[in-house]
């Protein structure tokens, strides 16, 4: 049977699709790495059936058994991406986009030419080593949702006006029009150029940041997906506070030694308290003392035009369900409306009434009874270019979900 109530047991393929060797195998169980490795029959067979449906002009693209879902993916007709979970109820629309965000994972720290054009495969095997941790976090029990959303993980900060004024005065005096500040792989503020960097780099950029182990400075070659997949950039990070940092992304210029520390304590000395400001925002992404309902157990606001989003699951300490369960239900909650209920990107500019009217604009869920006190309460809206989803306490009344979300959001509209 398929593993209820946990991340299940994941296994993730990657194969040169022209022969068919394996270049990696990663696997995770209830969201932590193992060491499970699938054998090698297997890993044939499954690579083999894929082939088989291509040699007829057949795209199999998922299928599912009695306990295992799998999805096969190939990309630029060179590398086979194959993902298998036991998780009950798992949709192919999270796993396309988990092996969506691993090839563009492999294209940031490797490029596209050497995925392209396999000249030599032990030493992209080697090469790919790189990718794993970046990968294994993709797999695991993140704290972030922008690998399904596709969308930037951000926090407000208390004081974002003055981070952004250093922010820009530092980038000006570096050199550079793309620089973010990052706390715990997600965004806090961010120059105008870091913002129009396309996905999926946008997304990669902070959470590669946030995977690697803790360093005071970095300079970090890496290639853009989308942007610039063959010509590698350097991406520089300086650790201002424990878990916060300051993200360059760059040419050859500047060397790393003018940043660090004359720019560094010049710009952001004097912003200490702001900047410490910013620490517990990891989890929470809302400042201290937001007004949110006593009910709200978790949040996820998408901006889809910005493609930003807020994701928090610890909005008002500690309740029931377990931060983890928060995180999963609020996942499975999204995709769910997206793939049933709402389009997954921002509404069609259309002057068809009727079209319009179609749209759906909100929905619920309740997980167990609709009797008061029991059962969580899952409700998501979308009201123009945002989309709520809120995860609330069972003693919160159904009738009142769509006020309550409605009411949240427009309070949440000035943030993002």
């Amino acid at each position: 049977m398929g593993e209820e109530g946990t991340g299940g047991t994941v296994h993730l393929l990657c194969l040169a699709a022209s022969s068919g060797v394996p270049l990696f195998c990663r696997s995770s169980r209830g969201g932590a790495p193992a060491r499970q490795q699938l054998p090698f029959s297997v890993i044939g067979s499954l690579n083999g059936v894929h082939m088989f449906g291509q040699n007829l002009e057949v795209q199999l693209s998922s299928a599912r058994t009695e306990n295992t879902t799998v999805v096969w993916k190939s990309f630029h007709d060179s590398i086979t991406l194959i993902v298998l979970s036991s998780e009950v109820g798992i949709s192919e629309l999270r796993l396309e986009r988990l092996l969506q965000m691993v090839f563009g994972a492999m294209v940031l720290l490797v490029g596209l030419e050497e995925l392209t054009n396999i000249r030599n495969v032990e030493r992209l095997k080697k090469d790919l080593r790189a990718s794993y941790c970046l990968i294994d976090s993709f797999l695991g029990d993140s704290e972030l949702i922008g690998d399904l959303t596709q969308c930037v993980d951000c926090v407000i900060p208390p004081e974002g006006s003055l981070l952004q004024e250093a922010l820009s005065g530092f980038a000006e005096a570096a050199g550079t029009t793309f620089v973010s500040l990052v706390v715990s792989g997600r965004v806090v503020a961010a120059t105008e150029g870091w913002w129009r960097l396309g996905t999926p780099e946008a997304v990669l950029l902070p959470w590669l940041v946030g995977s690697l182990p803790p360093q005071t400075a970095r300079d970090y070659p890496v290639y853009l997906p989308h942007g610039s997949p063959t010509v590698p950039h350097r991406l520089l990070t300086l650790t201002l506070l424990p878990s916060l940092e300051l993200c360059l992304l760059c040419g050859p210029s500047p060397p790393l030694s003018q940043l660090y520390p004359q720019l560094l304590e010049r710009w952001w000395q004097p912003l200490l308290d702001p900047l410490r400001a910013c620490l517990p925002l990891g989890p929470r992404a809302l400042p201290s003392g937001f007004p949110l309902h006593t009910d709200i157990l978790g949040l996820l606001l998408l901006h889809l035009e910005l493609k930003r989003c807020l994701f928090t699951v610890e909005p008002l300490g500690d309740k029931e369900p377990s931060p983890e369960q928060r995180r999963r239900l609020l996942r499975n909650f999204y995709t769910l409306v997206t793939s049933t209920h709402f389009p997954p990107g921002p509404p069609e500019k259309t002057e068809d009434e009727v079209y319009q009217a179609q749209l759906p604009r909100a929905c619920y869920l309740v997980l167990g009874t609709e009797e008061p006190g029991t059962g969580v309460r899952l409700v998501a809206l979308q009201l123009g270019l945002r989309r709520l989803l809120l995860l609330l306490s069972p003693q919160s009344p159904t009738h009142g979900l769509r006020s309550l979300a409605t009411h949240t959001l427009h309070a949440l509209t000035p943030l993002l």
